[in-house]
């Protein structure tokens, strides 16, 4: 099975501007990919990665500049055929993600496999079909179930939390603090973020 982690290595997580700086974001979006290979290695994977701009990680880069759909449905295109050619596509900020997620991921039964993210978008799937294609755009966990059913394949889901809390905004960092034990949890500790406790919700605050 080939396996692709796509990242924006430019300029990433933009959504989190409010409370890291360019050069923050970068580094720990660095951090999160890491935790992401760890995870798919933990596996038995031997991961890729593709990124809109260098970036130093314990695996294979290529760099494409192109959007994630045309990136995408050209590695599906090239990889996945009736011979049994398999592409699992795991984005690189999932930092919960571990080797048993992945595993329950790569081994469920099905031409698409999904793991749906927590806000509607689709985080991770493995694909041994080579009729269906991605539309990341909007709600596209919906979208990709519409695609799979259209293309006549054999649908299943992995409802995982720890594939589902994909990190993009400010709220997302108590996750990482609470949940993971990685390279990303490290960083946040590193920074001056903790967990406390504000208007009655768990969030993450800057020392």
């Amino acid at each position: 099975m080939r396996v692709v982690v796509p990242v924006s290595g430019s300029d990433p997580k933009t959504r989190l501007a409010s409370v890291l700086t360019p050069d923050e974001r970068r580094d720990f979006t660095d951090a999160m990919l890491a935790d992401v290979l760890d995870a798919l290695t933990g596996a038995g994977l031997e991961p890729a990665v593709v990124s809109t701009a260098p970036v130093d990680c314990d695996a294979p880069v290529t760099v494409d500049e192109r959007g994630l759909d045309a990136l995408v449905n050209d590695l599906l295109a090239s990889t996945v055929d009736e011979a049994g050619g398999a592409l699992a596509i795991v984005m690189a900020d999932l930092p919960l993600a571990t080797p048993e997620s992945v595993d329950r991921l790569v081994s469920t039964d099905g031409d698409v496999v999904l793991a749906p993210g927590l806000g509607g978008g689709t985080n991770a799937f493995v694909c041994r079909h080579p009729d269906f294609r991605v539309d990341y755009h909007g709600a596209s966990i919906r979208d990709h179930r519409r695609i799979a059913r259209d293309a006549g394949v054999d649908l299943s889901e992995v409802d995982s939390r720890r594939l589902a809390t994909d990190i993009d905004e400010p709220s997302d960092l108590a996750e990482v603090l609470l949940h993971g034990d990685g390279a990303a949890a490290d960083w946040l500790a590193d920074a001056g973020f903790e967990v406390a406790l504000t208007d009655g919700r768990v969030a993450a605050v800057r020392k």
